[in-house]
């Protein structure tokens, strides 16, 4: 092992204990590829010997912050930094509704322009009257959903289909950070295909991947984020496109691609090795076929596992530059995992109630 520690860095006020155990397990086969050792969670009071890679829970704000930690670059951790508390978020995915709305600072009015049509139809609001605006002129194209930036797995999204039921799930949002984080307006599909696309740096590997997700009702019945299915390859982007790859795959990669240099354009200060997309395929309320991204993650996800399944794939296995990776979250006894599943997680979340979750990595190809 070389001079240096791999340890998690709690950045999220509230954890799920799921989550925890599965960013441990991440970050043990993290160092493994570093040739590093696991030393747990980070401690500030602790003088480490040489270098520190870190794994933190969410994206890290603030530059100053990453500096702090000794952090400079995107081979310094596995995730992102950001410098404003918004840009991490679903809240970039789209523009504000004019130049008088109001807006935190470090918005790029710059990004909206570049990404607009990687996107789905909608708007961004910091303010209950620029949402009331903003849902009014999008409900002319038809139902919009409302989105809280800071919620997951499809989580607390209300359904709009006029402006009755606009009023109603404006007065019922939380507002506690809607100056600084924003709430999200946007366009209705039916008959949604979600997307993941995404690109890992670990260890000097690159590797890019697209593939599709499934939903899951959770222990409440809910629908919500059941895992993902990848096709992985060593590589950029550009190299993932030269694979034989479907039509709908390879928009979504365009889209997710333009999506993320102008992130790294318009945001002075972010950096991250870990960048997933999740794009969205449906129907609109006429009935044409629509797909943009819906939003960015720059920490450790759900699809984390198989993206760093399929990194170790490659660290061993020099010969291999493409595999199929994919993940798979049960709530309840309700399936068992297939042969030849590595079991990530299994017990009782505080939470979620009982949760299984396993990833696999399989020969890509007929």
């Amino acid at each position: 092992m070389s001079s240096g520690v791999v340890v998690i860095y709690p950045a999220r006020e509230h954890e799920p204990e799921h989550e925890k155990k599965v960013h441990h397990e991440l970050a043990k086969r993290i160092a493994h590829m570093l040739g590093m050792e696991f030393a747990g969670e980070y401690d500030a009071a602790k003088r480490y010997t040489g270098r520190v890679y870190f794994l933190p829970s969410d994206t890290l704000i603030g530059i100053a912050l990453a500096q702090s930690l000794g952090i400079k670059n995107e081979n310094d951790l596995f995730g992102g930094v950001a410098p404003h508390p918004f840009i991490p978020t679903k809240a970039i995915s789209h523009p504000l509704l004019d130049s008088a709305s109001v807006a935190p600072q470090g918005w790029s009015h710059e990004f909206g322009k570049l990404v607009q049509d990687s996107v789905l139809r909608g708007f961004t609001s910091f303010s209950l009257e620029d949402a009331r605006k903003a849902g009014k002129q999008l409900l002319l194209y038809g139902p919009l959903r409302i989105k809280p930036v800071l919620a997951t797995a499809g989580r607390g999204q209300v359904l709009v289909s006029n402006l009755d039921g606009l009023a109603t799930a404006l007065e019922d949002i939380d507002t506690t950070r809607l100056a600084d984080c924003g709430v999200v307006l946007e366009e209705h599909l039916d008959d949604v295909k979600t997307y993941s696309v995404g690109q890992v740096r670990v260890a000097g590997m690159i590797a890019s991947y697209v593939g599709t997700q499934r939903l899951t009702p959770d222990n409440r019945g809910e629908m919500v984020y059941g895992g993902s299915e990848l096709i992985v390859a060593l590589g950029d982007f550009d190299t993932l496109q030269k694979l034989d790859l479907a039509p709908d795959y390879q928009t979504s990669i365009t889209k997710a691609k333009a999506f993320d240099a102008a992130a790294s354009k318009c945001f002075t200060g972010f950096f991250a090795s870990r960048r997933n997309y999740d794009v969205a395929s449906g129907l609109d309320s006429k009935g044409n076929q629509r797909c943009g991204v819906l939003e960015q993650s720059w920490r450790t996800g759900g699809a984390s596992a198989a993206e760093i399944a399929a990194l170790e794939t490659f660290h061993t296995r020099t010969d291999v530059r493409v595999v199929r990776a994919s993940t798979m979250e049960i709530f309840g006894d309700r399936v068992q995992p297939p042969a030849g599943a590595n079991e990530v997680f299994y017990g009782q979340d505080p939470d979620l109630g009982l949760i299984r979750k396993y990833v696999m990595v399989e020969p890509y190809g007929n």
